[in-house]
């Protein structure tokens, strides 16, 4: 290839191979899905999905291949979401609103292709899946800088969802504007946290002396710098290109390691994997006292189960201060040792979900 009419005529040849395989697979995919139909098997496996970008990864590196894991990762998401479309279309529920971080990471997941509800609050988000109005929800559960999402635990622990997947998503927060020039913005919007989080930004581009409107979602701060003059937003990428703004900065916040951790939602059990995650609420029967957290903990080290999480909650049913412990541990519930730890505390523990870990 000599000249770049030449690249390009190669890059139509390979697309259009691409395209042919794309559709071979797709072919398949129908017929997966008329057999997971047929035996009503769940169609969404993530941990099927990350043993195919595990092992895609690992032939790109062995061959040389100027892919990288996550660039594999990115194209294949993409693909797994329109497969999972055309086997059995569904419906996912996320806290919103739109242009929300869940709701990027909702589609992160599940492609631009499916079909999204955006709900006002977690709670909604728990009742819109317990009553089969959606098949899927995404909601966050914990942040590195904020810490656990209390809500979301609540409603675990007391809900018939459980957790089938979970992802952790950088969050990364964009300046946007119509305005061409930087003086001519009179007016800031975004969340109180957004301008929290920003706050060397703000004063390196002289902005403390602008007018700094706190507003309840940082797609609502899109919508009004798309609709205002002489105003911008501090919001998501998503919110961004989806309202129609501008982004004149983008990964502006103080912190550049801030991410948060969200769980997808639904109503099946997850199939054993090779690296499992699984989380449980335990209400101690003896409460705190007298070493009754130690020698819970202390069934399951001798199991060697590992611990990554353990968060107190209030006990909502119990009068005075007493606590239930939400837990994260390496494994699958239905591991031997782990059903071997957990049959001396049956009446002490709900299960909330086995999956496949996310990359953090």
């Amino acid at each position: 290839m000599k000249t770049l009419d030449d690249c390009r005529s190669a890059i139509d040849s390979i697309d259009n191979e691409i395209l042919e395989l794309l559709s071979k697979r797709m072919s398949v995919v129908k017929r997966v899905g008329d057999i997971k139909h047929e035996s009503g098997t769940t169609v969404y496996r993530p941990e099927r999905e990350k043993a195919i970008i595990e092992r895609l990864a690992q032939r790109s590196e062995e061959s040389g291949s100027v892919l990288n894991k996550g660039a594999i990762e990115a194209i294949f998401l993409e693909v797994f979401a329109v497969a999972r479309n055309i086997e059995l279309p569904e419906r996912i529920a996320y806290l919103g609103p739109e242009g929300s971080f869940t709701h990027q990471a909702a589609e992160n997941r599940f492609g631009g292709m499916s079909e999204y509800l955006s709900l006002s609050s977690i709670h909604a988000v728990f009742k819109t899946l317990e009553s089969k109005r959606a098949k899927f929800g995404v909601v966050p559960i914990e942040n590195s800088r904020d810490g656990i999402v209390g809500e979301t635990l609540d409603y675990l622990a007391k809900s018939s969802v459980k957790i089938v997947a979970e992802l952790y998503m950088p969050i990364h927060m964009s300046f946007v504007t119509k305005v061409h020039k930087l003086e001519d913005i009179k007016k800031i919007y975004s969340k109180d946290k957004g301008f929290g989080q920003c706050r060397d930004f703000l004063h390196e581009h002289g902005f403390m002396n602008v007018e700094l409107i706190p507003v309840e979602s940082t797609a609502t701060a899109a919508i009004l710098a798309a609709k205002e003059p002489n105003s911008a937003a501090i919001c998501s990428h998503i919110a961004a290109k989806l309202y129609g703004v501008p982004t004149l900065f983008e990964n502006i916040e103080d912190e550049i390691d801030n991410s948060t951790r969200f769980v997808i939602l639904s109503d099946f059990k997850n199939a054993i994997s090779q690296d499992d995650k699984t989380s449980i609420f335990v209400r101690l029967e003896d409460g705190v006292e007298a070493g009754s957290l130690v020698r819970f903990l202390e069934d399951f080290n001798n199991e060697k189960i590992n611990f990554s999480k353990i968060e107190s909650r209030p006990a909502r049913d119990k009068g005075g201060f007493g606590y239930w412990f939400f837990m994260d541990f390496d494994g699958h519930i239905d591991d031997k040792r782990v059903q071997k730890a957990i049959s001396k505390h049956q009446d002490e523990v709900t299960w909330l979900g086995s999956y496949a870990k996310g990359l953090n």
